[in-house]
């Protein structure tokens, strides 16, 4: 699908405009907006935008590439990312753009584009030209981001709180998931920032220094998005070392738990197992009070054995973190 906007020289806004007659109209600037094209539809990029193969290419290849910034004659070729809400996989668009036009190119029905699209009509500053609708478009991918980056943030903190009571490994398979995610996001904005920082002081496009102000500002939000993603990275294997430490507190205190009882009833089993013995001749067996007297020494020493432990400190209770 292929649709296209412009404004002419006095100032009339105009939609759906064929691109067989963008020439004859006295046009001050164009949008034009591909759509998941055809291949008779992608060939118009080659043969009427003129645009080099490769960075057609780029725009159409389903797998999705690193955000990037490419110089081109008489246009620059941007390839950016939006958020898809549900995997956080990054969706492309490819936009060519100029002082007098701008060329997006995408594969997948994406929210920031249709968004734009329905501003432009009603907002006069998107109708300034290109750089003001690309700003725009920049913008909107980059803020989308922070509502997922936010909840991960709720996520590692309901972690942190259930490191001492969560079972099993439910704890340590959601926190690797969570670093998947993480890891999914970085692929998308850190070469988002490093593309708006070529833009912010590229010397090629003197066409948009007036409008610096705008993109240091989507900067400034990558930026932070940079910062939340390596704090809550950090944050995360703060989680999971801390979820290690006390599976292994709480692995320590079983064997020992079991080391102890062990080690009481060490002595009872070598009694019993000496009284055990089918000699003839044992002179204790025949005591009228003997096994009496077996069973209190048996007791006495697992007395004996449990003070001596709690006196060198073996069976304290540990507190648990707060």
């Amino acid at each position: 699908m292929i649709r296209t906007c412009a404004l002419t020289e006095n100032g009339e806004f105009l939609t759906d405009i064929p691109l067989s007659e963008k020439q004859e109209k006295n046009l001050k600037w164009t949008w034009t907006d591909f759509y998941d094209p055809s291949a008779e539809e992608a060939r118009l990029l080659k043969s009427l935008f003129k645009f080099h193969p490769l960075a057609v290419e780029d725009c159409l290849d389903n797998q999705s590439g690193r955000p990037k910034l490419d110089f081109y004659k008489n246009y620059a070729f941007f390839l950016i990312h939006s958020i898809e809400p549900a995997t956080l996989k990054g969706r492309e668009i490819g936009v060519f753009i100029n002082e007098q036009m701008i060329v997006t190119v995408r594969q997948h029905s994406i929210e920031e584009v249709d968004e734009v699209w329905d501003q432009v009509p009603d907002q006069p500053s998107l109708q300034e030209g290109p750089v003001r609708i690309f700003h725009r478009l920049t913008d909107l991918c980059v803020d989308h981001c922070f509502p997922p980056v936010y909840k991960m943030e709720d996520l590692l903190n309901s972690m942190d709180e259930e490191v001492d009571v969560a079972p099993g490994n439910d704890l340590i398979d959601r926190l690797f998931t969570m670093r998947h995610d993480l890891a999914k996001l970085r692929r998308t904005i850190f070469p988002m920032r490093d593309v708006i920082y070529r833009l912010l002081n590229s010397t090629r496009l003197d066409y948009m220094k007036e409008y610096h102000i705008y993109f240091r500002d989507v900067y400034d939000h990558l930026l932070k998005l940079v910062e939340m993603l390596e704090s809550y990275r950090e944050f995360s294997s703060d989680v999971r070392d801390s979820y290690l430490s006390v599976n292994s507190d709480k692995m320590n205190n079983i064997m020992m738990t079991l080391t102890i009882i062990t080690t009481i009833f060490m002595p009872l089993t070598f009694i019993a197992g000496v009284y055990g013995m089918n000699f003839h001749y044992m002179p204790e067996l025949e005591w009228r009070y003997g096994y009496f007297l077996i069973l209190g020494l048996m007791g006495g020493i697992s007395l004996v054995m449990f003070a001596l432990f709690v006196k060198v400190g073996w069976l304290q209770v540990r507190r648990k973190r707060k």
